[in-house]
């Protein structure tokens, strides 16, 4: 019984570890009009699995962290124009909404996350304030705090994308923000707002 017991807590040990590695955090900035725009994200991988597969695994609500582990940010150091739409300058957290009819918006919340504490009371010192997004019930969770949201153009990929991807480059007097992921990309215009 105490080998059990041993073993049990070495699985358990070793689980938790595995949980909370540090994923791999990717950056995308662009600037527009001398001030800086970031969007600092978590990428997971597919490692075989479709896309399609894990958007139906989503919540009701169908609302999706836009990455992996802690929480996505964007930060703009000017107000911005967000698919036609107005953005102040700040820091927020990005959502994705993929409803069943295929469409895709982007979400920006004045919600910055939650410390990993609270969901995981046995979380490691160097994770426990990481700021986590929330999951699951994001309208009855934080949906008062959205300051935007904005339709996505939804293209397929010539070659599937294994590791999400978010890319912020030129276009015009403005910058692409394009996101992508296994067989589909998703993306819209923004720009410095007047």
């Amino acid at each position: 019984m105490r080998v059990r017991l041993i073993h049990v807590a070495a699985v358990l040990a070793a689980s938790a570890s595995l949980t909370f590695a540090a994923s791999v955090r990717g950056t995308a900035t662009a600037t527009l009009k001398g001030k800086k725009v970031t969007i600092d994200y978590g990428r997971p991988a597919l490692k075989g699995r479709a896309l399609g597969e894990l958007i139906g695994k989503l919540s009701e609500d169908r609302v999706w962290r836009s990455g992996d582990d802690q929480v996505t940010t964007l930060t703009t150091d000017t107000n911005l124009s967000i698919g036609g739409k107005a953005l102040k300058a700040g820091k927020y957290s990005v959502y994705v909404h993929l409803p069943v009819d295929g469409s895709r918006n982007l979400i920006l919340n004045t919600d910055l996350g939650q410390p990993l504490v609270k969901l995981f009371a046995a979380a490691p010192d160097n994770m426990k304030n990481a700021p986590w997004p929330y999951i699951g019930d994001y309208q009855a969770k934080i949906g008062d705090k959205e300051v935007l949201r904005v339709p996505l153009k939804k293209e397929m990929v010539k070659a599937p994308v294994d590791v999400f991807t978010i890319d912020l480059s030129p276009a015009g007097a403005g910058a692409s923000l394009k996101l992508s992921w296994g067989d589909e990309s998703w993306s819209l215009d923004l720009k410095a707002a007047k």
